[in-house]
């Protein structure tokens, strides 16, 4: 420092010039570390929605979780055995706490077992009399087991004109197939409600010694869901006449021959729920693959809807807007999302508070849930009204505070973009707080891709969203749709195509 101070000059004019220079050197640094500092706030954050995606809350990421806690509980069980002693070791007196468990089903078949000592006395010989029982059952599981049914057909013939006759062969869900329909409504409900691929499929099946290749397995899913494509045009005509209706896309992988890879096309859901406001109309999904995001695709799947659509910020639905036939109602999940990615990342003031006005709207909304619309409207009215302003307003106050290039800079312009698209459930008793119902319906697509990787092609696509329609329009139902599609494949075939709606899930339940 001595050093340095002695080689400076005693001009006071140089003086002031390397000031000067000093001055200007230090506010470029500072510019460049603001801008280091400003990436690195960016980075953190893109970091955290990482590993969000990847381990946080949702749904894919619990799925992880439930195998993480089922190693556990193994580990823990096992170790439980182990550790358990011969004898008992609790005095005689003390009584033994037991898990408490729900009886088994009234409906299950029961093989009864009688474990007779016979009638007389093994100690004295004597004769032995009835004091009662104690039945102790225990669940079974005997393994799905595959059946051939035998159609024979006798061939007659007429003593006088010997005319050969003979009883036509029953329809069947694919013509001079092998499988009965409850085959086939097993493996579809397999591949998508339980997730199994072909492949596996094949290999479970050849346990049981029946040898069914997975490209037979893949061409009787072909077929049925070429069979069932009415119906499930049927439930998208259904979706469709709703006043408002829930939207959402994702990804999947579809192989490309001969390029030795995948494309992406995408699976659009549309759903119409009722529920929430005690509406008379029956649940139902509709799921349409295509072969990239264009937002041709939602104009012409929805070409003749008219109404509300819950949708997130997608430009692609924006022909829909301006058509004026749909009008769009934004999601408040994906902007409370943006302020929970920077709260997990940063912990700031504003990202708490952010969370804890939109915690207000939906605690409003669990009071409105289940009622009329015209009672949720009375209800958003006098305390969601209040709250939703008071976030805008409180949001516009914080933006100028903040750097304008720092996410949660963008998390709020984000907010305020998207809020004045949300109002009308405000004032409409019909509408939704956000489109978490879409959302849900993406789950089946998102834990099936897991474990498929990719759809075979554009046809395979289609077939995809033809069987998940079915599947999860069956179980937004409560029904099984093992049992309702086994039966619908028995006939459908025969079916009048203009009564297709009597196979509809919750028509087959009624009757």
């Amino acid at each position: 420092m001595l050093d340095a101070a002695q080689t400076l000059p005693d001009d006071p004019c140089l003086l002031k010039d390397m000031v000067a220079a000093l001055a200007s050197e230090n506010k470029a640094l500072n510019g460049e570390l603001n801008a280091r500092d400003t990436l690195i706030e960016k980075l953190k954050h893109q970091l955290a929605g990482m590993r969000r995606h990847r381990f946080g809350s949702g749904s894919e990421a619990l799925d992880q979780l439930e195998l993480v806690l089922e190693g556990e509980e193994i580990a823990a069980a096992a170790q439980q055995v182990q550790d358990e002693p011969t004898e008992p070791t609790q005095p005689k007196n003390q009584p033994q706490t037991k898990p408490r468990r729900k009886p088994l089903p009234d409906h299950l078949p029961r093989d009864t077992q009688i474990l007779s000592l016979g009638e007389s006395c093994g100690q004295c010989g004597g004769k032995l009399k009835y004091l009662g029982e104690d039945v102790t059952e225990e669940l079974e599981y005997v393994p799905g087991r595959f059946r051939v049914n035998r159609i024979v057909r006798p061939k007659l013939s007429c003593c006088c004109c010997e005319t050969i006759h003979q009883a036509p062969l029953p329809s069947r869900p694919i013509e001079r197939g092998r499988p009965g329909p409850g085959l086939l409504a097993h493996v579809l409900v397999s591949k998508y409600a339980d997730h199994l691929p072909l492949y596996r499929q094949s290999q479970i099946f050849g346990r049981e010694k029946v040898d069914l290749e997975r490209s037979t397995l893949a061409d009787w899913v072909g077929k049925s869901t070429a069979l069932l494509e009415p119906l499930a045009e049927a439930i998208g005509r259904h979706v469709r006449g709703g006043q408002a209706i829930f939207a959402d896309d994702t990804p999947v992988g579809v192989q490309a021959p001969g390029s030795g890879k995948t494309k992406t096309g995408r699976v659009w859901a549309y759903v119409r729920d009722e529920r929430p406001w005690s509406g008379d109309a029956q649940p139902a999904t509709w799921y349409r693959f295509t072969p990239d995001r264009k937002g041709k695709w939602p104009l012409a799947h929805l070409a003749d809807f008219a109404g509300w659509m819950h949708a997130d910020g997608y430009a692609g639905f924006n022909d829909l807007y301006r058509q004026g036939r749909v009008n769009e109602v934004a999601c408040m999940a994906h902007v409370r999302r943006k302020f929970f990615d920077l709260h997990a990342s940063q912990g700031s003031g504003v990202t708490a508070q952010a969370l804890q006005r939109i915690a207000r709207l939906y605690q409003i909304e669990d009071e409105a849930r289940g009622q009329s619309p015209d009672a949720r409207k009375i209800i958003r009215q006098s305390k969601a009204r209040p709250a939703f302003d008071d976030l805008e307003a409180w949001l516009n106050a914080q933006l100028p505070k903040i750097s304008g290039k720092s996410p949660l800079a963008g998390a709020i312009r984000y907010a305020l973009n998207r809020m004045p698209k949300a109002r009308p459930y405000l004032d409409n008793g019909i509408l939704e707080l956000d489109n978490n119902t879409a959302e849900r319906a993406m789950r089946s697509i998102a834990v099936g891709r897991k474990n498929y990787l990719f759809m075979g092609s554009d046809r395979g696509g289609k077939s995809a969203a033809i069987a998940y329609t079915l599947i999860e329009t069956a179980k937004l139902n409560n029904i099984d749709p093992q049992a309702w599609l086994s039966d619908v494949l028995s006939g459908i075939a025969d079916h009048k195509i203009n009564r297709i709606d009597e196979l509809l899930p919750w028509n087959w339940r009624d009757a």
